[in-house]
């Protein structure tokens, strides 16, 4: 059996600082969910998913199990541990051994952590969570300086086959002028949308000036990575974080 592809940050934070955001292959899904799905809220079988988790949990050595989110493109923060996360589009912990973690599937997973490797987080930005301030909120509840924070990007829908309406560019023009060099007009009105360009300016505002990661784009690589918008009924991958 194939063991489970991973992407690792390459960020200069200290090695505790751990972090890891999973491919498509490795698990034992199948059909549209094939191979590493990691979601439960998908479709796929549950017993297959709990497979696919344990094999994540020896693959990564993980201290504890993840904390997993119910995510609901907002801007809450789940600050670890606490028994139940709940309802929220990213979390982060200060304590060794608590394993953030959101599913993405096209959304951009942004990761966080401290030069000093004493906190780390992760944030799950699709557009209406990066729009409505889940970036700010996560290096917000980070609680440090954000100059002293260090950010890689994962892997996400790129610009060429996110398209987008009116509405989307306007949420973001509307609150930074700027961001308009983020979207390049499309065919009937609709316009493309670089999702990792738009969060590296929301990180340059807030003073993270380390921002590290090519974000491969998901929908262009089935054979790599879970797409919604080019699959629909798809798997998710994980970004996981944690401190050792």
């Amino acid at each position: 059996m194939a063991t489970p592809g991973f992407l690792v940050p390459d960020w200069p934070v200290p090695a505790r600082v751990r972090a890891a955001v999973t491919t498509r292959r490795g698990g034992v899904s199948r059909g549209p969910f094939a191979d590493f799905n990691l979601g439960t809220h998908v479709g796929d079988d549950a017993a297959t998913v709990a497979d696919n988790r344990a094999r994540l949990a020896t693959a990564l050595g993980l201290p504890a199990a993840p904390a997993w989110l119910e995510q609901v493109h907002g801007t809450a923060v789940a600050v670890l541990p606490r028994k139940t996360p709940g309802a929220a589009d990213a979390a982060v912990t200060f304590s060794p051994g608590e394993v953030c973690a959101v599913l993405v599937a096209d959304c951009l997973p942004v990761f966080l952590a401290s030069r000093a490797g004493d906190r780390v987080g992760i944030a799950h930005t699709g557009w209406r969570g990066l729009a409505g301030g889940v970036v700010e909120a996560t290096v917000a509840a980070l609680d440090c300086d954000p100059r002293m924070l260090v950010a890689w990007l994962g892997p996400a829908i790129g610009p060429h086959a996110f398209e987008v309406g009116d509405e989307v560019r306007e949420a973001f023009v509307a609150r930074d002028g700027g961001a308009a060099a983020a979207f390049r007009e499309g065919r009937d009105g609709r316009w493309h949308a670089d999702l990792p360009a738009l969060a590296r300016r929301r990180l340059a505002v807030l003073g993270v000036g380390d921002v590290l990661g090519d974000s491969p784009c998901t929908y262009s690589d089935p054979e790599r990575y879970f797409s919604y918008r080019r699959d629909g009924a798809t798997g998710r991958m994980a970004a996981l974080a944690w401190l050792a």
